[in-house]
């Protein structure tokens, strides 16, 4: 039983054969557009930008808040490295801060004492497709006068008090890498929502030229005016990825027929204090990206994965936290004891989640979790 099990979901293949016949394989293209267009009415921001990963996107907003060496950013050590990385590229300092122990999301109650003279921004991190508390955070950052970007790298596709992760903050980063819900194998989005970083992001994606100016007529050459790299995918990812944007809504729905079995099969367990089941607020509408539960420590997360796996089942855990990892004490500050997160990253156990997976999968994974949380 995979954990994941990427695949094709309507006219992924006629799209790549038109995208050739189209001679059009560089990034920017006929499909490249179409779903740039997609994400920006789905979103409502100003401006979507297809890059390469979520990594890139990441990059982007780092070179966006123009971090200067010995700028800080807060963010959660409860997620995955590019948060960091793009950081400290910029040889300013990721800034780690406990998460909250119900939605393990970036605990805003924590933020403001984390804040110093040289902080400048917030990154909020929507881990497993359920947004962060973002009005307390964004008040956070107006009175601080910060800005704050999303990690939405996991959440498209789900809501905050009826409004889109991705949309949130001033800019963020999506991921279509092959275990998101749509996937093209690499890629990501850089969705930017305030209105003066639009034309600068098109010149970063662009390798820090004016080449966007140039197609668009504005100018007769295009030349080298920022900093920036070759951020952009290439066109057959992007027809890959209008294939699967297309039917977007029924995976979602597919993706909940999983979750929401796994989450009712599991209830009598977390009664009886064998597991802990996700917690999803009641103003948050979550898009079913993975389902986890949590154990009781890192010797009963390791017998459980090995359990389940002996049983023919692939599970996974999620993440070794950047505050202590190597480099997380190398180039990062982490502020306070970070007890949730350690707790957290000892316990966490992802389940296999994909599109159109059989109900006969469903009950192998849900019966091997049962017999073995349970020590049968």
């Amino acid at each position: 039983m995979p954990f994941n099990r990427p695949q094709a979901v309507g006219r992924e293949l006629e799209y790549l054969r038109d995208a050739i016949d189209r001679h059009e394989l560089a990034a920017g293209g006929h499909y490249t557009q179409l779903c740039t267009g997609w994400l920006e009415q789905r979103t409502g921001v100003q401006r979507a930008l297809l890059v390469h990963s979520a990594t890139a996107a990441l990059e982007m907003i780092a070179l966006l808040l123009e971090l200067d060496p010995g700028d800080e950013v807060v963010m959660p050590s409860f997620t995955f490295v590019s948060c960091a990385n793009a950081v400290a590229l910029r040889r300013a300092v990721p800034v780690f801060v406990d998460i909250r122990p119900d939605t393990l999301n970036l605990d805003e109650r924590l933020i403001e004492d984390a804040i110093t003279s040289r902080t400048r921004a917030i990154l909020a991190v929507h881990y497993a497709g359920v947004p962060c508390e973002m009005d307390a955070i964004a008040a956070i950052g107006s009175r601080h006068e910060l800005s704050v970007v999303e990690d939405a790298a996991q959440a498209l596709g789900s809501t905050y008090r009826g409004r889109p992760a991705g949309a949130l903050g001033e800019a963020a980063a999506i991921s279509f890498h092959e275990t998101k819900n749509v996937l093209c194998g690499e890629g990501g989005a850089l969705l930017v929502r305030r209105a003066e970083w639009v034309e600068r992001a098109l010149a970063l994606r662009d390798k820090g030229t004016n080449r966007s100016r140039f197609l668009l007529g504005q100018v007769d050459k295009y030349s080298w005016i920022d900093l920036g790299s070759s951020y952009g995918p290439g066109e057959l990812g992007a027809a890959f990825l209008w294939a699967q944007l297309e039917r977007f809504d029924e995976v979602l729905a597919d993706r909940h027929r999983v979750w929401d079995a796994y989450h009712e099969r599991f209830a009598q367990l977390e009664e009886r204090g064998l597991l802990r089941r996700p917690v999803v607020p009641a103003d948050v509408g979550h898009n079913a990206h993975l389902y986890y539960v949590l154990v009781d420590g890192i010797e009963e997360r390791t017998r459980v994965i090995e359990e389940l796996g002996r049983r023919g089942v692939h599970s996974v855990f999620h993440y070794v936290p950047l505050h202590s990892a190597p480099a997380g004490l190398r180039y990062g500050r982490a502020h306070g004891s970070l007890e949730v997160t350690d707790r957290v990253s000892d316990g966490l156990v992802r389940l296999p989640l994909w599109y159109a997976m059989p109900e006969a999968a469903i009950e192998k994974v849900a019966a091997a979790v049962e017999a073995v949380v349970a020590g049968h």
